[in-house]
């Protein structure tokens, strides 16, 4: 029989050509191990558009091939070199000469220290008749991030060319060397979700300190978080994996009482203490949805003036604060200044950078360079904002590691950035407009998933040096003692769908997957910390070995930890010792919800399960996952013969704590959510927030309670 791809190939060859050269693949194996080539001649014309390539007939992709090869022919050197540091290739590099005849090449190498010192070892080189060069440096380059010069002269012409050169670790930071030999066991948290008697309406920093110094008491490891990134914390766009920007953090975070300003600030003390703010703010804490809104609004005023007192006390003097501040900025520019820019516009202009005059669409126009000095006050009020932040969070951090957390935090990076952000505003080359990433259509949904985020073009990103992925990883990794990387399949390939278009007219993208796991690796060393690479959904079967080679624990979440034939959950034995095992994840509802079905009522209710029988189908279907769990329980001793006819939420929730803790695998996470036994999901996936209001649901007991209940500790389980 044949395909619609195979179809395809044999009528438009040189499209299919072209599209496999750049990395989009033909084919992919599903979930069940079939094969299906999805990837048409519309979906591959759709993508190489995106990419700003012209193959809607075939004489244009012969003409879009020939132009690649010939780029290709005169690059005389790559643009960037990752190599392993034990690596025997390590002091050779090739260069592309553009004849045959002899030619002298003068080559500089700079190498640098992690501390940004510099020294430099050149010579002259002669080679030929070849158009192929190798060149041997004197000199092993330590780990870092070096650059390579050279130039020649050829047909009368100097030609230069430089290469990014990254030497890396051959791992990441191993469990072994943070954790001494031992397992390590944290707790998870929806940090926004948070209630408390002191934070404004919403999970803060100081509610995570409070949480880490009582996890340390039971003899935890480490505190987990979703994403921190950015937000606009207005309308829909509230979803800690759909940022702004994933280099800078969300100021819903603050405790806006630790702000140092606020002891020499009466006025924002006074405010504070009003009676109408008062009356809000206890409005904000009693709510049962977060209010990203009005939250912003009861604390825009204080910050505002915290930010003045700021700038008269410590700007421009030598106090410890001030020369603080400095460093920061120093450290951060010119991509902190950048995303300061975006925000003061957008509080001037709206959240949305599309939508904005034509000329301050360019992050690097003269308009946009104006804007910046006009608004220079709220440009330094939104680069004070994010330097608090930053010493918040690494006083929890620290904090955290002193009262004996061994890993301190557990940090998240998004898989993607919002299209209306600063991210994409700042770097429209890096981030493709004709294609959001997703996920292809699989047991869980016929359609796929679209997540509505620009893809980025690898071939940009590898021409760049990797710029944006170093520096996401250095943003993820500050303050952190461990780090997850959401859908971490991505840096295999990237699920590509034509811009406005549904799932199934999606394809593959292949990523540069060595070069990544170099640079992640090298970064993981410089922090100290742990990498967990998130591997759920359509996994190519490469991909266990290549994670265990970089040493990056997989995530095995216990209610997909199961045979697909038999329906049997696998052993508390027979988990790997390099993963962090969770229950759940935050596209899950807690273990109560999930073994009442209550994802699936609610997908009912809101009309995104129209059809009563494939609702009836899928809750039939969560009833034998409940019974299968609570049978695996049995037999592992966890609860009793009678728990196959009634059991309790604490006992179900202490006994798949103690099963997930008796596994070896070297990171066990327990959900706050489950200690506190919710029951609605923070967020259903596929539904949009107009109908459902995904990460706004909050924590229906205070954490000061939550954390004094017996419950609460039964239910952390026992190894």
């Amino acid at each position: 029989m044949t395909t619609h791809d195979q179809l395809d190939a044999t009528t438009r060859p040189t499209l299919a050509k072209l599209a496999e050269r750049l990395g989009i693949q033909p084919s992919y194996v599903d979930q069940s191990g079939e094969k299906r080539r999805i990837t048409s001649a519309a979906t591959r014309e759709a993508l190489l558009a995106a990419m700003g390539i012209d193959a809607s007939t075939e004489e244009r992709a012969a003409a879009a091939l020939k132009t690649l090869r010939t780029s290709q022919r005169y690059q005389w050197l790559e643009p960037v070199r990752v190599v392993r540091q034990r690596s025997r290739s390590l002091s050779q590099v090739m260069v592309r000469v553009p004849s045959t005849r002899t030619v002298e090449l003068r080559w500089t190498l700079t190498l640098r220290t992690e501390e940004g010192m510099e020294s430099r070892w050149s010579d002259v080189t002669h080679g030929g008749p070849s158009r192929a060069l190798l060149l041997d440096l004197p000199v092993v380059p330590p780990l870092g991030y070096h650059d390579l010069t050279v130039a020649f002269k050829a047909d009368g012409r100097v030609r230069t060319a430089t290469q990014r050169l990254i030497v890396v670790p051959s791992q990441c930071v191993a469990p072994e060397a943070r954790l001494r030999g031992r397992r390590g066991f944290g707790i998870t948290a929806n940090l926004y979700s948070v209630r408390s008697a002191k934070n404004w309406g919403a999970g803060d920093f100081g509610d995570l300190a409070t949480i880490a110094e009582w996890l340390a008491h039971q003899g935890g490891t480490f505190v987990g978080v979703n994403p921190l990134h950015a937000l606009r914390n207005e309308g829909y766009d509230v979803s800690p994996y759909s940022p702004i920007s994933r280099l800078f953090r969300n100021s819903l975070y603050l405790r806006v009482e630790n702000i140092p300003e606020l002891a020499h600030d009466a006025g924002a003390r006074a405010q504070i203490a009003t009676s109408e703010f008062q009356a809000e703010l206890a409005q904000l804490r009693e709510v049962d949805m977060l209010d990203y809104d009005r939250i912003m609004r009861l604390r825009a005023p204080v910050l505002d003036s915290l930010h003045r007192t700021f700038v008269e006390r410590e700007v421009g003097g030598d106090s410890t604060r001030g020369r603080a501040y400095a460093l920061y900025v120093e450290r951060e520019d010119p991509h902190l200044t950048q995303f300061a820019t975006f925000m003061a516009i957008a509080d001037r202009e709206g959240p949305d950078a599309r939508q904005w005059p034509p000329e301050l669409r360019d992050a690097r126009s003269g308009a946009v360079a104006r804007m910046r000095e006009q608004l220079a006050d709220q440009v330094d009020f939104h680069r004070w904002l994010q330097f608090e932040i930053d010493r918040q969070l690494g006083r929890a951090s620290l904090d955290a590691s002193s009262e004996g957390l061994t890993l301190g935090l557990y940090q998240d990076l998004a898989v993607g950035s919002a299209p209306s952000g600063a991210d994409v505003w700042a770097n429209p080359d890096l981030f493709v407009q004709g294609a959001t990433v997703g996920a292809p259509p699989d047991m869980y949904s016929d359609e796929g998933q679209n997540w509505g985020l620009p893809a980025i073009n690898p071939h940009v990103l590898r021409a760049t040096g990797y710029d944006y992925w170093i520096r996401l990883l250095r943003a993820g990794f500050r303050h952190t003692g461990a780090l997850r990387i959401d859908h971490a399949l991505g840096l295999f390939r990237m699920f590509w769908v034509p811009l406005g278009q549904s799932a199934r007219h999606g394809a593959y993208m292949t990523s540069f997957s060595e070069d990544l796991f170099g640079i992640l690796a090298l970064e993981s060393a410089r922090h100290g910390a742990l990498v967990v690479g998130e591997d759920l959904g359509t996994v190519p079967p490469e991909v266990p070995e290549v994670l265990a080679r970089w040493g990056v624990l997989g995530s095995k979440v216990l209610v997909f930890e199961r045979d697909f034939f038999t329906g049997r959950f696998r052993g508390a034995s027979e988990y790997p010792r390099m993963a962090l095992a969770t229950v759940n994840t935050h596209d899950l509802p807690p273990l109560v919800g999930w073994m009442e079905g209550r994802d699936i009522m609610l997908r009912a209710e809101l009309g995104d399960l129209a059809d009563p029988e494939q609702a009836a189908a899928m809750a039939d279907s969560r009833w034998r996952d409940r019974v299968a769990l609570i049978e695996s329980l049995i037999e592992e001793g966890l609860l009793p013969d009678s728990a196959r006819e009634n059991v309790t939420s604490d006992a179900l929730i202490a006994a798949v704590h103690s099963f997930i803790r008796r596994t070896p695998s070297a990171l066990v996470g327990l959900s706050l959510d489950d200690l506190a036994s919710e029951h609605t999901p923070v967020n259903i996936p596929g539904v949009w927030q107009d109908k459902y209001p995904s990460w706004s649901r909050r924590m229906r007991e205070p954490l000061e309670v939550l954390l004094e209940e017996e419950r609460t500790m039964n239910g952390l389980g026992h190894p």
